[in-house]
């Protein structure tokens, strides 16, 4: 019988390992906070002077469109684009099993 883990613990333990990721890919890790503060929005990024603050909504939503959420992020706070926005999204969501292709999740 599977155990299933509470959203909030599954948020933590993907934060920590996108965190390993991005630093293993000499990227900014931005941290993760759950949920925005900005009513509606199931994602923002804030820049903050100790660095970029990555919020996305948990509750009520697939696990594998959170961590998307949260890669994009990444790849959003590191000003990536084109080709190399693609591969360290692939990278980040192998990272912590999620399929790169939305209709895969």
């Amino acid at each position: 019988m599977a155990v299933h883990r509470p959203p909030a613990a599954r948020f933590a333990a993907a934060a920590r390992r996108l965190g390993a990721a991005a630093r293993a890919a000499g990227l900014t890790v931005p941290a993760f906070r759950t949920p925005p503060r900005r009513p509606g929005a199931p994602r923002t990024i804030r820049r903050l002077p100790g660095g970029p603050v990555v919020a996305v909504v948990v509750q009520g939503r697939a696990f594998a469109d959170v961590v998307r959420d949260m890669v994009d992020g990444v790849v959003v706070a590191n000003h990536l684009e084109g080709e190399a926005a693609r591969r360290v999204r692939a990278a980040l969501l192998r990272a912590v099993g999620t399929s790169a292709d939305p209709a895969a999740a």
